[in-house]
Parts: structure tokens; sequence; C-alpha cells
């Protein structure tokens, strides 16, 4: 999406204007229009020079963001500065003061009496020159309303300026009529006849209009400032100077000319100026800027830090990785910015009212005005009424209802780590109905680890512990790792191990002090030696619980079970059990077995799995969970990517991969599960703040209009002055802008007022469709066929087959070397990439598997 800035909108109906003369260009796919943020996005292949046009034949200005009218294509503190509001203040106040000198003489003398010079008294002719010169003082000094106004006219498309200064145009020229009128009367029949025209005056009224709409806009301008408070703060933690190293020298450069591969250092309680990676020194990094988290996560050699953390405690030198716009700190920036200019679909109601609306409301003053005069009302009463519509009518309102909420949103869930793409992510993540969670790295935490020691009889942890250790420390493998960071987690330093051997099956061997020791799976162990039958039945408990046994022996005594697992996240199971009380149904997807699924799952607080589904299955299994209700996939992986395009809402973990975080809509930075229930309720929050600012503004013209008109003055007798017309108006958009500010206060992390949406996803029908779902993927997940190079003849098939059937989860082989082929049938959901270990050991190459 290419972003411009667009010059001279000033309501609703102007932001109308804009989106519809660019959306008619051919090339244009979509085009958002923000009254807020006075920017427009633009998709298609339509050239920027087109767009330009466009929004200029329009009657308006644009400027590609990232030229040099524009500065930068991310926006910075600058651009969102408040210009508005100082300039606004100071012609309110030059204009309060010309007015109060107006309503001295209209009003405090005429009505109470108040002292003037001697030589006015009497002079109404005078009083009215006085009054009229105020008044032009004062639309001189508010000039922009007319310009503004008239120039849309002739353009074709009258905004909120056209009603004010038609309005404030109206009672001034029938102002002027009746001076000239009391001119005459004066010199035909004196003083006397004079003073009757001073009661046909409205010169206070056209004054007034004008300023208090400059009050209103004024106040609108300042809250609207406030909205992008968050943005602004974002902007602020970017560091402006960086300390590099250039031959061993420190020198202090700006962050701008840092380049990629660039080595920098950070003392405690600087700010870190781009990504990078730690070369030397261990800190604590206080990233709560970016996450929302207060607590400083530990930094050591190889870990990676981001731009805008502060470093906490000690000095590092680190290695630029990502500079500029590519830093953490610059995306979270832009996805708020590109959110703030792209429109929630619930917005399209009062965009096409918007497009309608001034001429509407110009033609409900006109008839106003002839009907009265119809009726036999005099001239000026009839004027009063036509020029009370035209004033208390308020598009502005409509337009902002929206954006204004979209953008504070935006702005609490980027305090808290919580990034939303688009205004459309903001609004549909509240009406999601099933949460679909992928296990690894989302639910637990991406990495496996020790949860259990089991010595046999007569042997120690440590005993066990060590032999593993020793055994375990020549492994790559992940399992491998998670007990050698449990042995020097407690301090163990690893024996010298010989001949050492990684055998098909899932097992080690090694020699130990002479002494011969191996470990891995059951099946493994079981060919190793004779494990007794409460060995045995240890280590199924612990696999129906989601740990994977390894067993271990030494010269064919058994050591004991260590067991390993992707341990479940702290907050994994709060965070489903929010999820639940909001209605919303949670389900679980992993390339485990059943058993295994189940057993994570019921940690988690998870009733409904979908186990055995491989990386390419997951986006068919959300398409099948979207026939339910709205689907929200929550991921981190390269392998989630297509899931999360294919849901309505794709939510990715901020540490998970670029491609998830570029495939999501939803960003959780901080990586807990936690924020999924919390980004719920701010999109349900911020629906229901543009609900009630969409009402507000829609209830507003439906009773101000009518009032204006002089509908209820037959039933009441209410007759509304254009005065309070003016001021009504000039509050009414102050008041959508204060109520969508109110969402800074809301609490999202908060359970208390959860509730519990309409029409829940039916559990009968979703039961039905997981247990559907299950059988599919346990019938593809019992059989794979393998495509395998090398066979040769009958001993070549014999061999693949032994060193299949070896894996453990595997049932039987049937192995062809005639057609090249083995069909794998398993117990369980094996790994890919164990099969094809056991077949390249045995001497074979491995072309496919199905």
């Amino acid at each position: 999406m290419k972003q411009f800035n667009v010059a001279g909108m000033t309501c609703a109906a102007c932001q109308a204007r804009v989106e519809k003369a660019v959306s008619k260009l051919p090339g244009v796919t979509a085009c958002s229009v923000s009254l807020l943020t006075n920017s427009m996005g633009v998709e298609g292949t339509v050239s920027d020079s087109e767009v330009i046009r466009a929004v200029t034949d329009a009657g308006y200005g644009a400027s590609l963001k990232g030229t040099a009218s524009a500065k930068s294509a991310s926006p910075d503190e600058d651009a969102l500065a408040d210009r508005d509001t100082p300039v606004l203040k100071r012609r309110l106040f030059i204009s309060l003061g010309f007015l109060l000198i107006l309503m001295y003489f209209s009003m405090g003398h005429h009505m109470w009496g108040w002292p003037i010079p001697s030589w006015l008294e009497g002079n109404h002719v005078a009083m009215g020159l006085i009054q009229l010169l105020l008044t032009a003082i004062i639309m001189v000094i508010n000039n922009k309303f007319f310009v503004s106004g008239f120039k849309s006219v002739l353009h074709g498309a009258p905004n909120m300026d056209t009603l004010v200064a038609l309005g404030a145009s109206a009672s001034f020229l029938w102002s002027v009529y009746a001076l000239f009128m009391m001119t005459d009367a004066q010199i035909k029949g004196g003083a006397s006849a004079a003073a009757v025209w001073m009661d046909e005056f409205y010169f206070e009224s056209a004054a007034m209009i004008l300023v208090l709409i400059t009050v209103g806009k004024m106040l609108e301008a300042h809250s609207k400032g406030k909205t992008t408070d968050a943005l602004k703060s974002l902007m602020r933690l970017a560091p402006k100077t960086a300390n590099v190293l250039i031959d061993g020298t420190e020198l202090t450069v700006p962050v701008e000319e840092l380049k990629k591969g660039d080595v920098f250092v950070v003392r405690p309680g600087e700010s870190i100026p781009v990504d990078g990676i730690v070369l030397e020194g261990d800190t604590a990094v206080n990233e709560s800027a970016l996450t929302g988290e207060s607590l400083p996560v530990d930094k050591s050699v190889g870990d990676a830090v981001s731009a805008a953390t502060i470093n906490t405690s000690g000095f590092i030198r680190c290695e630029a990785t990502r500079i500029g716009e590519d830093t953490s700190l610059s995306k979270i920036i832009k996805m708020v910015s590109d959110a703030a200019a792209t429109k929630a679909p619930i917005a399209k109601i009062a965009d096409k009212v918007s497009g309608v609306f001034v001429p509407a409301v110009v033609s409900i003053a006109v008839i106003t005005l002839i009907v009265w005069l119809l009726i036999g009302k005099p001239f000026d009463f009839a004027l009063a009424r036509a020029i009370s519509v035209l004033v208390i009518s308020c598009p502005c309102a409509l337009g902002l209802a929206t954006p204004v909420a979209i953008m504070v949103g935006n702005g609490v869930g980027a305090k808290h780590g919580v990034l939303f793409k688009t205004a459309v992510s903001l609004e549909e993540a509240g009406k999601v109905k099933i949460v679909a969670l992928d296990k690894t790295g989302t639910i637990t935490k991406g990495e496996p680890e020790v949860t259990g020691l089991y010595p046999a009889e007569g042997v120690t942890e440590n005993e066990l512990l060590n032999a593993a250790y020793a055994l375990e420390a020549k492994s790559e493998h992940p399992l491998a790792r998670a007990i050698v960071r449990e042995a020097e987690k407690r301090g163990l330093s690893a024996d010298e191990v010989t001949d050492f051997k990684a055998l098909p099956g899932n097992g080690l061997t090694a020699t130990r002090k002479g002494l011969t020791v191996v470990g891995g799976s059951v099946k493994f162990i079981s060919t190793q030696t004779h494990p007794e039958a409460a060995v045995l039945s240890e280590a199924e408990a612990l696999a129906d619980k989601g740990s994977t046994p390894l067993l271990f022996a030494e010269n064919g005594r058994m050591l004991g079970i260590i067991a390993v697992a992707d341990a479940v996240k702290a907050e994994s199971a709060d965070a489903v059990r929010e999820l639940k009380s909001m209605g919303i149904e949670v389900v679980m997807l992993t390339g485990d077995n059943l058993r295994t699924a189940q057993a994570v799952g019921h940690e988690a607080g998870i009733d409904k799995v979908v186990a055995g589904v491989l990386p390419d299955g997951k986006e068919a299994v959300v398409a099948k969970l979207k026939s339910l209700g709205k689907v929200a996939m929550v991921g981190d992986g390269i392998n989630d990517a297509p899931a999360l395009t294919s849901a309505d809402i794709g939510v990715a973990i901020g540490a998970g991969t670029d491609v998830a975080i570029d495939a999501a809509d939803v960003v959780l930075m901080n990586s807990k599960l936690s924020d999924v229930p919390a980004e719920i309720r701010l999109s349900r929050a911020t629906l229901t703040n543009i609900r009630e600012n969409l009402f507000w503004a829609f209830i507003y013209n439906v009773i101000g209009i009518p009032l204006a008109a002089g509908c209820f003055i037959g039933l009441f007798g209410w007759q509304l002055n254009p005065v309070y017309g003016a001021a009504a108006m000039s509050l009414s958009s102050f008041c959508v802008v204060t109520n969508a500010l109110r969402l800074n206060l809301f609490d999202m992390y908060s359970s208390k007022r959860d509730r519990r949406g309409p029409k829940s996803v039916s559990q009968a029908e979703l039961s039905a469709l997981i247990n559907e779902i299950n059988s599919v993927q346990e019938e593809k997940a019992m059989n794979k066929t393998m495509k395998i190079e090398g066979m040769m003849c009958p001993h070549c098939q014999a061999h693949v087959k032994k060193a299949l059937e070896a894996v453990s989860g595997v049932t039987a082989a049937e192995v062809s070397h005639e057609k090249g082929t083995a069909v794998v049938a398993m117990s369980e959901n094996v790994d890919n990439a164990a099969l094809k270990a056991a077949v390249e050991q045995a001497g074979y190459t491995v072309k496919s598997i199905d």
C-alpha cells in the first residue's frame, strides 16, 4: 500500500470526496482515506502522479510520503505533530477579542443598557456600521471557512465548511440588508423608525457561529492530537546517536549513519540504537518499549538485541544486523501507522451517509425557509430556522467516529506489544468464535526440557544424569540438548567417551570408563537389555502424559529414565480458560500422535485437539473450522504461514519467524498466549466504542436537524437560536473524539467484564468435526510411502526393512527392491527425518516420502 499525505480536508464529506475521486482511477484496487491523520493509502497499479492529479482535481492537495514534501515513508514525530491546535487557538483568541466588543454593542447596550459614547446615543445606523465592521473583521480572521466552503462547492463537493459559510453568510447578508433598510428608514422617518430594524440584525449570530465552530475545531484538533500519543511515544524511543567502533576508536555518530555490520557499544543506562547481535559482554535489557514486559531480559554473546530497548546493567559490544526501517521499532511504528490509514468495515455506513450529507442538509435548509414563509412567518424568522439547520448539522462527527477509535485502540495495543496490522483486523478480532492454536512454540515453550529423573533401584539421580550427559553431549538431537542443559544447570561435567555411535531406531551408544553406555527409546533399549516391567510401565505412563521417556543402561544394567518434554508455558492454561469464559472455542493443532496431543491439551485445559497434522495440513484444518464460525489461527513457524493466511484472523507470536509475522493480521511481540484473549478484549472494546460514536453522531443529527428546523415549535414551543445550533455543532465532534480517548483507560488484561458472545459455536458440531478430522489424520499418519534408490536385490530389500522396523513407532515395512518403494505402517506419527536417517544409515538414498 502506498501512503499519501492529503491537505485541505476538513470533514467527512471531504474524506468521501477524495476517496471517491481516487477509487475511480483505472488500476486502483483499494483506497482508504483517513480524516484523522490526513493521509491516504492506495493499492493497485496506478501511478503516483495520477493519484495526486485526481486529488488535486477534487480540490485538495496531495503528496507521496517519502518525497521532499513528505520527508519520509515512515511517519516521524514531526509529521504527527499537532500543528492545527496552536493556529486555531491564536485565531480563536483574536476572534474572541472582537466578538466581546461586538456583543457589548449589539446585546450589552441594546438589551441591558450598558453605557456607550454619547455621540452613538440614538445613532442606530452608526451602531449598525460598528457591528458590521466588527463582524467583517471576525469573518476575515476566520476566512478559511469561506475559502474552503465555497471552493468545495465549485468542485461539486460541498463540505462542513460550506454549511458554516452559508449559515454565517446568510446571517451577515440579511443584517447588511437590514442596515440599508434602517438607513432608509432613518432618512425618511427619523431615529424611531430606524430603531425598528435593530431587531433584524444578526451580525452577532454570524460572528458567534464562526467563533463557536472555531472553539469546536480547536477542541477536536487537540483531542485528535491525543489519539496519536501512543505512536508519538514510540517514535520518541528511537535513539538519535550511536557509539560506533571504527578501527578501534569509539565515535559518536547519528544513528542514520550506521550501516549493517558496524560494531557499536552500549553502556549501562543507554538505549540500543539499532537491532543487533551481542559480540561481547553480559547484561540485562529492558524491552518494555517493544513488548510491554517490565522485567529485564538477560542477554549474552550471540543473543539478539533490539533498537530502543535499554541496557540496564553491563557493558556490551554488538554488531548491527537491522538498520533504518528494518529495525523492530520501525516495523512496529509502520504497522500502527498503516493500520490508521486503513478503514474498518463498520465505517462504510458513515462513509455512505457522509457522501450525501451536506447536499441533503442544504436542501433541508432551503425547504425549511420556504415552508415557514408559506406558513406566513416573517422572513427573518424563516431565515433563522434555515441558518440553524445549516450550522447544527455536523458530518465531522460521522467521519471521526471510526478512525479515532481505531487509532486509540491501536495505540493501546502497541503499548502492550499487541500490533494490529489493519483496521479490519482490529474490528474482526473481536468476532472470533474459534481460536486454533499451534502447539509447539505457542502453547509450549518450543524447546524440550527435562521434566523428571527416574533412577532405577540402587542408582542416584546424579549417577543417571552423569551417564546420560556423557552420552548425549556428543549428539546434536534436540532431546540430547535438553539433557545437556539440565546437567550444566546442576553443575555436572561430562565424562570423556569413546566409540560413540548414533544407531537407527533412536539410540546412542558409547564407551565410558571402559563400560558400554546405551540410551534411547523404549524400543531401542529393549534390543540392548531387558528392562523390568516396572520400568516399562513407568515409561508408558510418562508417554501418556506427553513426555518422551529416554532410557539409559550401562553394561546391560538399567540406570533409569529421563523424561523430556516440550513444556507448556506457564500462562497457557490461564489464557485458554479466559478464552473459554469469553465464549470462544479453543482447538489445538499438532503433528504429535493423539495420545501425546491429548496429554498436552489436558495440561493446557484444551479438550479439543487435532493430532497428526503435517505442516501442509494445518491450512486445510483451518478451512474446515471456518465452516462453523470465524477462526483465529495462532502460530509462530514458517509452516504456520499458510494457515495464518487462510484464517479469518492470523495471529503471529512475535518471537516466531519473519514469514509467520508477515502472513499474520495481528502480531504479539510478547510471545505470550495471554495476549490472545487480551487482543480479543481490546477489539471488542474498540468495536463497542465505534458503535457508541456512530450512535451519537447519527442521533445528534436525527434530533438536532428537526429541532433546528422548528419541527417542535408547534408541539412543545421549542425554538433553537442559530447561536445555540453552532454551539451544539462545535461540541459534537469533540464529544466523539473524547469518547474514543476513553479507550486509553481500558485494561485489556482484566477478565472482569468478559462475556460470552452471541451465537457461540455448537459444541456437538465442533466435536463431530474434530473427530472426523482426527480419523482422517490417523489414517494418513499410519502409512507412509518412501521412494528409495540403491536397492538391487532381496538382500537389500531385507536390509532396508530391518532398518525401518527398528525405528520407534514403526510396526511394519513392506519393501520392494523392484519398485524402489517402502510402505511404512506406524502406530504413531513418525517424523520423516527419522525414517530417512534409518534408510540412509543402512546405505541407501531416500528420494521422497509421501
